[in-house]
């Protein structure tokens, strides 16, 4: 292919990608292929000679768009967002063009230098101290990894090297790898899995901190954890903490982890992979409190900030620690005038990278940034609002940022009939809490047991399942950490392979009373209350009388013995269980025995007025049942360990 085919056919491509992406909601998110479906429809061997573009490209419907998983539908319902635009598209379009290699200054300077520009740009649109930009005389700076797993090894290995130098110059005699078998890295039990994975690829231990009835590490934990290991002669070094977990997007408290590592000369990492860009909004600025403390922070632009995969910035006071642990220099790369981001990364070469970013940023702008962001703040707080009024559903965490975690009253049985059937329906892909998932993503806290739960629930489910030890290295390593009792398991351990609890009534809560975003009736803009934003998004605690309906404990009893023996309360209504008028109109919900007309889907449910729900009918025995008395029913407050009503004992 010459300039001039690549000029025609390069704007076909085009069209063809602004095509895919105008009508992407109407293609199956989820492919209808089985493993090796490609092989069957492409030659075993690369053809000898070239063939036209025209073939090339028919074989891109033919062959690649059916085994597709559509990760930009607004049907894919599965992991985090990850985004793009077509600015983002723009600047790698070139910056595959201009191909270069910018592993020095000297090797690109316009690669070496916009990014230092760009990053600065960004630290500042995000509120981080000026100790962590690019600046005459200072030490620290910004860098674009690949993925926020590459910042977290990046920034574990720079603080290996600082703890096995600080050890040596007291102690020179001691060698590297005895330093470094006693040191000890930590992390929440709700970190993502790649802090894991840093801690087995650094050859250091990993400590998992229980996390508070929030979810988020706190300062007394660590400092117990601490001094757990320092009196067996064990050397703390790294701290990771998490600014909105995959799990619950929840907060690790840098106010109380920052000055314990200052005082114990700990490196403290901050993974904000995704609520990072959320901090372009000054109101959700009160989760970064305490980031003056830290030692480096990362987060993806490419998750929420439209900027396409791969893209993650990540800062650090003081580069020199890295230099220390990347610094190679051959021959071939010394220049007089060598900027050397090669000293900041793993890899040595460095893709263009800051022009997408760049693009994106000059083309929304901030205030484009951050309607974008509230958004997205918005629609969660409107799905919110519609899970609140379903009695089918429960909220079983409270809600930050744009993470609704929902699940599905009842045994976890139904999630994963709803699933397959979702699955092999095809139009939107979600993930959910299933002991055959890999790890639950967007999914449920109702998994999150105590040592004795996790033991029985999980001997139940290998039971179930039919899973043996010897099925893979995975399930064997989750075996023996569950078997390792007083031990701290971390939340693939102890999520992957649970059963959710079996719930006990509905939540009666009001959606005119969850704190939304303000929204115009007729055009369905939205405007920012930014004070409102901050009381409701930056609390770490959500109080249970928000969580409930205003009705106190008394009318609630009130209401039950005005409801008789053919009426129980639900979401606030007085509901008929007359069982024998049920007809074929109504459907009966296992998992929270409800019945609602065939007619009624989610939406519409959640989005008529909440006084003016229509009664839905219940088998009253099958509801009462396990109930106990019915006196304190309106005092009981969610499990601080699984997010689900307690078991009546």
């Amino acid at each position: 292919m010459n300039l001039e085919e690549y000029r025609k056919h390069g704007k076909e491509m085009v069209d063809y990608i602004a095509d895919y992406l105008e009508n992407i909601r109407y293609r199956r998110v989820y492919p209808a292929v089985s493993p090796g479906y490609l092989r069957n429809v492409l030659p075993a061997s690369a053809p000898v000679d070239g063939e036209s573009w025209e073939n090339i490209f028919a074989d891109i419907e033919r062959c690649i768009m059916p085994g597709v998983t559509h990760w930009q539908s607004p049907h894919m319902h599965a992991y985090f967002p990850a985004l793009n635009s077509p600015a983002s598209l723009l600047g790698d379009m070139l910056a595959d063009a201009i191909n270069c290699l910018g592993f020095t200054w000297a090797s690109s300077p316009a690669c070496t230098e916009l990014e230092t520009i760009v990053m600065n740009w960004l630290g500042k649109m995000i509120g981080l101290p000026e100790d962590f930009l690019h600046r005459p005389g200072g030490s620290g700076g910004g860098v674009i990894q690949t993925t926020a797993s590459e910042a977290t090894l990046v920034c574990l290995l720079a603080a290996r090297t600082r703890a096995i130098r600080d050890v040596q110059e007291n102690e020179p005699d001691l060698l590297t790898t005895e330093i470094n078998s006693r040191l000890v890295a930590y992390c929440s039990d709700q970190a993502h899995s790649s802090v894991e994975k840093a801690g087995l690829i650094g050859l250091v231990r990993m400590r998992y901190i229980e996390s508070d009835s929030e979810f988020s590490m706190r300062g007394d934990a660590l400092i117990e954890a601490l001094k757990r290991d320092q009196a067996e002669g064990l050397l703390p070094f790294f701290v990771c903490a998490t600014l909105g977990t995959t799990g619950a997007c929840s907060f690790d408290n840098l106010k109380e982890i920052g000055p314990i590592c200052q005082q114990n000369g700990l490196w403290l990492h901050v993974d904000a992979a995704y609520a990072g860009s959320a901090f372009v909004c000054p109101e959700f600025r009160g989760w970064l409190q305490g980031v003056e403390l830290t030692d480096s922070i990362a987060f993806n632009p490419s998750k929420w900030l439209m900027v396409h995969f791969d893209c993650t910035a990540m800062w650090v006071k003081n580069s020199q620690a890295l230099h220390r642990t990347f610094n190679v220099d051959p021959l071939y790369l010394k220049h007089e005038n060598s900027g050397q981001f090669l000293h900041w990364q793993i890899p040595l070469s460095k893709r263009f990278r800051a022009l997408k970013l760049w693009f994106v940023i000059r083309n929304y702008g901030i205030t484009g940034l951050q309607k974008h962001i509230r958004e997205g703040v918005r629609l969660a707080q409107k799905f919110e609002a519609l899970v609140f009024a379903d009695a089918r559903f429960e909220i079983t965490a409270p809600r930050h940022l744009g993470l609704v975690v929902f699940r599905l009253r009842g045994e976890n049985t139904l999630t994963e009939h709803t699933k397959q059937k979702n699955e092999n329906f095809g139009s939107s892909l979600l993930l959910a809490n299933s002991p055959m998932s890999p790890k639950i993503v967007n999914g449920s806290f109702a998994a999150i047991y105590d040592t004795a739960d996790v033991f029985e629930e999980c001997m139940k489910t290998f039971g179930k399942i039919n899973i043996e030890a010897k099925d893979s290295p995975a399930i064997r390593r989750r075996i023996r950490g569950i078997l390792m009792s007083g031990k701290q398991f971390s939340l693939d351990s102890r999520m992957d392979l649970v059963q959710g609890y079996v719930c006990s009534r509905p939540l009666l809560a009001s959606p005119s009373e969850l704190p939304l975003m303000k929204e115009d009736e007729y055009t369905g803009a939205c405007e920012s209350d930014v004070e409102k934003m901050s009381e409701s998004d930056n609390d770490k605690s959500l109080a249970h009388n928000n969580w409930v309906e205003s009705d106190s404990s008394k009318a609630y009893e009130n209401k039950l013995s005005k409801a008789g023996s053919n009426y129980v309360v639900v979401n606030g209504a007085l509901v008929s269980t007359d069982a024998e008028n049920n007809d074929d109109n109504t459907v009966i919900i296992p998992s929270a025995n409800v019945g609602f007309p065939r007619s009624e889907t989610i939406a519409a449910i959640g989005s008529r007025p909440y006084t003016d729900l229509e009664p839905v009918r219940v088998l009253r025995e099958k509801w009462m049942k396990g109930k106990g008395s019915e006196e304190d029913d309106g005092n009981k407050e969610l499990c601080k360990k699984c997010g689900h009503y307690p078991t009546r004992q």
